[in-house]
């Protein structure tokens, strides 16, 4: 994973920033989002993204790239976004967990929500794909939402792949 800035964190560092970045104001309520984007290139660029927004008070995210073989079809390409946005979540939402059980807070104590970004939209072809991928997300125990409240990925993710 990387920051804005750059710098490359571990998995690890990233549950740690977040960890410490709740408890410092830990009756504040947060929107904690995963958000994915893909460009076509002679190959496919997908960057996610992990974001965490203390309401009315700021966020932090962080971003990874990858490369892989070009996606032709738009539906393959939207499915395999929303899949790396779940697995980065679920991942991610376990370590979580853990690092504040450690400090003997549980997730469920905190007002967080946690929502997969999707870069679908009722405008476009991806309209098509609505129902499918809410239904998809929802069931994995997440908040889906899309264009145009799905800053992370169709904003941040979407800077990243370009």
């Amino acid at each position: 994973m990387r920051r804005p800035s750059g710098e490359q964190v571990s998995l690890q560092e990233v549950v740690n920033i977040v960890k410490n970045y709740i408890l410092d104001s830990p009756e504040d309520k947060y929107e904690f989002t995963v958000g994915t984007d893909s460009q076509n290139h002679y190959y496919t660029k997908i960057v996610r993204v992990i974001a965490i927004h203390r309401i009315g008070k700021g966020g932090l995210f962080f971003y990874n790239s990858e490369y892989v073989p070009h996606i032709h079809s738009l539906k393959q390409k939207i499915n395999t976004e929303t899949a790396k946005s779940l697995e980065l979540a679920n991942g991610l939402l376990d370590e979580l967990e853990y690092a504040l059980i450690e400090d003997n807070i549980s997730l469920d104590d905190l007002d967080v929500e946690f929502q997969i970004h999707c870069d679908i939209g009722t405008n476009g072809k991806t309209k098509e794909l609505i129902k499918e991928i809410t239904a998809w997300v929802e069931a994995s125990g997440y908040t889906c939402l899309i264009k145009p409240d799905s800053y992370t990925a169709s904003g941040i993710a979407n800077k990243y792949s370009k």
